[in-house]
């Protein structure tokens, strides 16, 4: 009965997919080979990595932001990671592609692979097209916790992490067999992953085959654990000392946020630590990009190669009281960072427009030849390129947890333990990011907020960019029914269904 039940779920999910219509609309059945000279996409991908962090990284913003455009308004839909990385794959909002947290019954790997969704990934739909596909490090959380060598539909070559986060003493299934890597310098992942990535590159370029190259290193995930010539290269460093660090007066904030403990010098302490090791494991990434870009300028492909830089989620570092943490619709945890370089995308430029995660797979799409993919984003190729084309005024902002309270910190601590998503849960700094399940509308001016529980938040981003203050109460009605009329809208959204009501005014 339950492996009968799979197979109307995977089904549906088949149906569904095809019939979102995206870069053109419905999934055509045939593709043309793609041609020797179509470009090739890197696209990497880091776990956790705050937008602020990533101005840190020099080759990232000499190789990428530099020579490429850098997308100020990035968002990650559903701010965790399973989910994110999900929509990443397909181009779906979260409660279409229904992984709806790390670990099963609600989310994680198995939710995906039950759901039919392996076979329509972007990577499958590239691999259909003459693409040569690879993915390097995470896939989805729980991935490997049964079966550690299995190889997903979808992928020429395959070197994915199962398991935890660990840095060093981990396996690696590479291609189907299982490597285990020690506690030696050399073992050290990203640069592990990175070997296996530069190399990957130089013989798909030798062969003169398009390649599809999804890079997902372990960093910044905690613990981070920097490579041992990166270490104390941040010593002195503080995490940023915004306004919304350790805020003060959280009266107007949801009661979970006016649950938490105001933030106390030794905690502000740690999350310095915590900062520092963070962006000292994100040196390595960062050497990673050099050496890719080295390796594709060798091969004489780094002018038909486009370069895609962002995070899963963001994360808090003692923003609005949250020593650590995501998956609540803060900025600090929602909005990533989001480089690219590659033909035609003019260099140093900036991209202002309102721009998501289910927007990646339709991007890579269109880069890739496939006149049609199934998607509720859009392609960026356009803001890329320097154009201005008609554009969204809106984003959706979702969390679930099995139709309840979306407790972050229960639900990462949880998967840790079997072998998951990480060390969120916090228990021992007593504080997590317990926050309710929630939809929130994200314009350009304004972002409004509603919680499962019944409360609500609304805040003046132009006025208030770090969300200080609450003007649920006292904002102008018009105001608040419009937000929350588009939030309805977007809620049950699919497809070119999601596109309009993205774009209404």
């Amino acid at each position: 009965m339950k492996r009968a039940l799979l197979v109307v779920l995977a089904c549906l999910a088949a149906v569904f997919i095809a019939g979102c219509s995206g870069v053109g609309g419905a999934v055509q059945e045939e593709e043309a080979e793609a041609s020797a000279d179509q470009p090739n996409t890197i696209f990497v991908l880091t776990d956790d990595l705050d937008y602020a962090s990533a101005q840190q990284m020099p080759n990232l913003r000499s190789l990428l932001a530099e020579e490429g455009a850098t997308f100020e308004e990035a968002f990650a839909s559903y701010p965790i990671c399973c989910p994110a990385r999900a929509t990443i794959l397909t181009g779906l909002y979260s409660h279409n592609h229904n992984v709806r947290g790390n670990k099963r019954p609600v989310g994680g790997f198995e939710v995906f692979r039950d759901g039919g969704l392996e076979e329509a990934t972007i990577a499958a739909r590239l691999q259909e097209n003459g693409y040569r596909t690879a993915l390097f490090g995470k896939y989805l959380n729980g991935y490997g916790t049964d079966d550690p060598a299995y190889v997903p539909p979808g992928w020429d070559e395959w070197y994915a992490k199962p398991g935890r986060f660990e840095y060093y003493d981990y396996d690696l299934n590479e291609n189907g067999e299982l490597v285990s890597y020690g506690s030696a310098e050399e073992d050290y992942i990203t640069d592990v992953l990175s070997g296996h990535a530069t190399d990957f590159v130089d013989r798909a370029a030798s062969e003169g085959q398009p390649f599809f190259a999804y890079v997902a290193p372990t960093a910044p995930h905690s613990p981070a654990v920097p490579a041992e010539r990166h270490e104390g290269d941040f010593a002195d460093e503080e995490a940023p000392r915004t306004p919304s660090f350790g805020e003060e007066d959280v009266s107007d904030k949801p009661a979970w946020v006016q649950d938490l403990e105001p933030t106390s010098e030794n905690q502000a302490s740690r999350i310095d630590e915590r900062y520092r090791q963070r962006l000292e494991s994100m040196l390595a990434v960062d050497e990673m990009v050099g050496s890719l870009v080295e390796e594709l300028e060798a091969a004489g492909e780094l002018d038909n190669t486009y370069i895609v830089f962002t995070s899963d989620n963001g994360f808090h570092l003692g923003t609005h009281r949250l020593r650590h943490g995501k998956k609540t619709p803060y900025e600090e945890a929602a909005r990533v960072p989001l480089f690219v370089r590659g033909p035609g995308v003019p260099a140093g430029t900036t991209v202002e427009d309102l721009t998501l995660d289910t927007d990646l797979a339709p991007t890579f799409a269109e880069l890739g030849g496939l006149e049609r993919f199934g998607a509720d984003g859009r392609s960026l190729l356009p803001l890329m390129r320097g154009e201005e084309p008609p554009w969204r005024s809106a984003v959706l902002l979702e969390a679930f947890l099995d139709g309840k309270s979306a407790r972050a910190g229960e639900d990462e601590q949880a998967e840790d333990e079997e072998g998951g998503a990480g060390e969120e849960g916090g228990a021992g700094e007593g504080n997590r990011t317990d926050s309710t399940a929630f939809g929130a509308v994200r314009t350009g001016t304004h972002k409004y907020v509603e919680h499962e529980n019944g409360e609500k938040e609304l805040y003046n981003l132009e006025a208030d960019p770090y969300e200080l203050e609450n003007l649920y109460e006292t904002a102008d009605p018009a105001l608040v029914e419009d937000l929350r009329a588009r939030l309805e809208a977007l809620r049950d959204c699919s497809g070119d269904e999601c596109r309009k009501a993205e774009d209404a005014s």
